[in-house]
């Protein structure tokens, strides 16, 4: 009788999952996509990463703080959704590669997937060190179902040889592109604003208690009324 012991390899650990964003503020169109990645691909988490200075657009209308607020705000309570504010502690414009890098510090030997949406990505190539992305962790990208859209050529070139399926997730820390299906609902940031400035509600379209919170600290305050003209 063969007396040796079966050797047990350990479980893959669970992705963790990063999604990255100014949050000016963090709404529907954010948490539900998240949601279903986090469920359909099983990841561990997902962090949310609200930046301190934008590196591809204009300053946000509020502060770090209000912003880091309004998203705990919105992820409490859901199983599975953090906030991380490490790139609030850190100065200079947020980059991602570095914030990658330093979760990669932290996590290790646990797979990471940046979670991106479909437009996002097809800007990917104007990010600081985009190449590098790929070396701390896998790339999420979030589409309305369908095939993929097509990308810039320099893209297509940095996907090809990284298409990967949600298993591969789990046995590789990094290096896989992953096209994930999601409900993507028509909201945006921007829209919410222009809303708050004109005094109107946009109730529906981001949690409750993220509005609230909006109302009680006077944030995005309807514009002042112009001064009229005087002859």
């Amino acid at each position: 009788m063969n007396s040796t012991p079966v050797r047990r390899f350990p479980p893959h650990p669970r992705p963790i999952g990063i999604l990255g964003g100014t949050f000016d503020p963090i709404h529907y169109g954010h948490l539900r996509p998240a949601l279903e990645v986090l469920e359909t691909l099983d990841l561990a988490e997902i962090r949310f990463v609200p930046c301190r200075v934008p590196a591809h657009r204009g300053s946000p209308q509020i502060t770090a703080g209000q912003r880091l607020a309004l998203a705990r705000l919105a992820t409490v309570g859901q199983p599975g959704f953090l906030v991380d504010d490490r790139e609030l502690r850190r100065e200079g414009p947020s980059y991602m590669v570095e914030t990658l890098a330093s979760l990669r510090e932290d996590f290790g030997d646990v797979p990471l997937c940046l979670i991106v949406g479909a437009d996002a990505f097809g800007e990917l190539h104007t990010w600081h060190r985009w190449r590098e992305l790929s070396q701390f962790a896998h790339i999420v990208v979030m589409q309305r179902p369908g095939l993929p859209k097509p990308f810039v050529p320099v893209l297509e070139e940095f996907i090809a040889p990284r298409k990967v399926d949600a298993a591969t997730l789990r046995r590789q820390l990094a290096g896989g592109i992953l096209f994930q299906p999601v409900t993507q609902l028509d909201i945006s940031a921007t829209y919410i604003r222009a809303l708050l400035a004109r005094g109107q509600s946009p109730r529906f379209l981001l949690p409750e208690a993220v509005l609230a919170c909006i109302h009680e600290r006077a944030l995005y305050r309807p514009l002042p009324a112009p001064t009229p003209a005087t002859s």
